[in-house]
């Protein structure tokens, strides 16, 4: 199976620097992938502490609060939730139907985002995170 890569940077030389923050990222994003991927900012930004700042990790959006929380990302046909593996797995049942893998979630761009539900698992990040300080 072919290796999705992220719409910003795929057809970059290894040399040429990724975003340097969140905006240009999203301004490299092609529509209709910039509107979901906006939707996710807004879902994991309603969800997070206010504290939390916003970052590019991984030549990716994450939202940081001591650490990183969960990253984003969009790419050709859908856009990908990180909220670490340990949350996917506590969600399994309710992930049901969307395409997965150890650390991420894949939401189809021609299908409804399950707003309820990504607030729920950056929640359940956001507690995560609260048990491992110092980690």
């Amino acid at each position: 199976m072919k290796k999705a890569r992220p719409v910003i940077g795929s057809s970059r030389k290894a040399s040429t620097p990724g975003p340097r923050n969140v905006a240009e990222y999203i301004a490299g994003v092609p529509a209709p992938a910039r509107a979901v991927l906006k939707r996710i900012r807004a879902l994991i930004r309603s969800s997070v502490p206010p504290e939390a700042t916003e970052t590019i990790s991984y030549a990716i959006p994450a939202f940081k609060h001591r650490k990183v929380l969960v990253w984003y990302a969009a790419f050709s046909n859908h856009c990908s939730l990180f909220p670490t593996a340990s949350v996917i797995d506590e969600f399994k049942n309710e992930l049901k139907g969307y395409a997965k893998s150890k650390g991420t979630i894949q939401f189809p761009l021609d299908k409804a985002l399950p707003a309820a539900l990504i607030k729920k698992l950056v929640q359940a990040r956001v507690a995560q995170s609260k048990g491992q300080k110092g980690r």
